[in-house]
């Protein structure tokens, strides 16, 4: 299956549709009037439309296993046609659109073989998703395009060239995925004038972001919250709770974090962890969604 370990759980929610129709009124009677044979076909389908959404990674390979945390059926009878409409919701990493789908087929194929007795010319078809919502998809085309970012590495080991940058690079990776131009790349040395340095020239500049990686731990020298939080305008603690929480959940080591962020003027400010883990897991904590960012900022510019 594919790895969705990366991912945050978020509401997830599709809507399906499956279409029966029969071949003549006599069918659609017995079904509004519950003289079926085998039953009430309205509840019975249901029923069995709510054990197809709940068993779908069971039958298709791909799908992970997720708690459906909602499943609503409806039907609607237009002529001979019997519309299924199938609902389901969970908060998870993954969406839940071939659930909705299964479910609908489930129902449709019950309703086949309920009413086949009474109806030879039955057929099933048009099955397909109506509706989506949740994960990135949500997000496309919502934010502020053109944004430009700096990404700062705090080092002295990097700096001296005694040691590789790679949470830069990843962070520079997952901006470019989101559409964000890195307009500087630079590497300074964990000294508080320098990192105060380069914070300024870029609020100067009107730069949208500035994120450092480095120097959010507990040694004394990761000095990089001390050096931006005199800087900010405000703070905004829920972004780096984010970070936290997402690490958590992967590694017990994520509380031990010092990282901060905040705004000064117009531009936000980020300082994620020096490692290269801790920088791409923060990195999938916060974007794209906070983007967003940019469109409650927008127009609150002082130059």
């Amino acid at each position: 299956m594919v790895d969705i370990t990366h991912k945050s759980s978020t509401l997830r929610r599709a809507v399906a549709q499956a279409t029966v129709k029969v071949s003549k009124q006599e069918t659609i009677d017995a079904l509004v009037n519950n003289k079926v044979p085998k039953g009430n076909v309205f509840e019975m389908a249901k029923t069995a439309g709510l054990f197809g959404v709940k068993k779908t990674s069971d039958i298709i390979p791909d799908c992970h296993p997720l708690p459906v945390e909602y499943t609503g059926v409806t039907y609607d009878i237009d002529g001979l046609n019997i519309y299924i409409n199938i609902e389901v919701k969970t908060i998870y990493k993954t969406g839940v659109e071939v659930e909705a789908m299964h479910g609908a087929s489930v129902i449709a194929l019950t309703m086949y073989d309920m009413l086949k007795p009474i109806d030879k010319g039955i057929e099933v078809y048009n099955i397909k998703l109506l509706e989506k919502q949740g994960g990135k998809s949500d997000f496309k085309d919502k934010f502020k395009k053109d944004l430009t970012a700096a990404v700062v590495v705090c080092s002295d080991t990097i700096s001296a060239g005694q040691k590789e940058d790679k949470a830069g690079k990843a962070i520079i990776e997952k901006l470019t995925n989101c559409s964000v131009n890195t307009i500087e790349y630079t590497i300074i040395p964990d000294e508080v004038e320098a990192i105060q340095s380069v914070l300024n020239k870029h609020v100067a500049q009107n730069t949208d972001m500035i994120i450092y990686t480095g120097g959010t731990g507990l040694s004394t020298r990761d000095i990089t919250p001390e050096a931006i939080i005199p800087l900010l305008d405000r703070e905004i603690p829920g972004i780096a709770e984010a970070c936290r929480s997402y690490g958590q959940e992967r590694t017990p080591f994520s509380m031990l974090s010092r990282s901060v962020s905040g705004v000064k003027n117009k531009t936000l400010v980020l300082a994620l962890p020096g490692s290269t883990k801790g920088a791409s897991e923060s990195m999938d904590a916060l974007f794209p969604a906070l983007l967003h960012i940019f469109r409650i900022l927008k127009g609150a510019r002082h130059d």
